[in-house]
């Protein structure tokens, strides 16, 4: 799961940054000003930041500045039409984008998707010894989930266990008899046609074109691998 830390004193605001957010599956994190955003980037795993400006306290550039002392987390801020000065200001001292009120959802969500697959496919997000990432794929298994180009896929939970224990060992040709071992803990009798509709399905979400794979590979005779190339 990808966090994302709003920071707005307005609290209408952060209500409707939340709705539009929480339906794509982020973890959300609230700041009313700049010194309570930075106290949670020294504490949370944040992948983006939505920042207003003109906050009381501490502002959005004097938190700016603080931050990219620390992180390189992408910072969104958010702005009022009359504030293009300050746009220009935060953009010099680092922010990677700005949206301007009142939000447009659905060009909102886009900002943020760019902006963490960015982040995280650059190689700026902060690793994880339960987090495995290869080509555009991540799986994160604390929370169970995976991410593909930075799109959250939902798999059943054998799915998982399959797709998690090929990237585990990446490159490894399996047999489907070792796979269901792996997996279910045990081997009955004919298991490759159940593996191969696992496989079916997994590559049908995971991959652009699942009848010419990128990451689930079949080696004829032998058995699956992930591709770790």
């Amino acid at each position: 799961m990808y966090n994302i830390l709003i920071c707005d004193d307005e609290k209408d605001i952060v209500s409707a940054l939340k709705i539009y957010l929480s339906g794509e599956g982020y973890g959300l994190y609230e700041a009313s000003n700049g010194a309570e955003a930075l106290s949670v980037l020294r504490s949370y795993k944040i992948h983006c930041v939505l920042m207003d400006i003109m906050m009381p306290v501490k502002d959005g550039i004097e938190a700016l500045s603080e931050l990219r002392a620390f992180t390189n987390v992408p910072v969104i801020f958010l702005t009022a039409k009359s504030e293009d000065v300050d746009k220009i200001l935060g953009l010099n001292l680092g922010a990677d984008d700005y949206v301007t009120k009142p939000f447009n959802p659905v060009e909102l969500i886009a900002r943020v998707r760019s902006h963490i697959r960015r982040y995280v496919m650059l190689g700026s997000a902060p690793e994880s010894a339960d987090v495995i990432r290869l080509g555009g794929i991540e799986i994160n298994d604390t929370d169970r989930a995976v991410w593909v180009d930075g799109e959250e896929i939902r798999l059943t939970a054998k799915e998982y266990e399959i797709l998690h224990f090929l990237m585990s060992n990446a490159g490894v040709v399996y047999s489907p008899a070792e796979i269901y071992r792996r997996v279910w803990g045990n081997v009955p009798v004919g298991v490759d046609n159940a593996i191969a509709v696992h496989i079916r399905h997994l590559r049908e979400k995971i991959e652009i074109n699942p009848a010419e794979p990128r990451y689930l590979k079949v080696v004829w005779g032998r058995g699956y691998k992930f591709d770790k190339d």
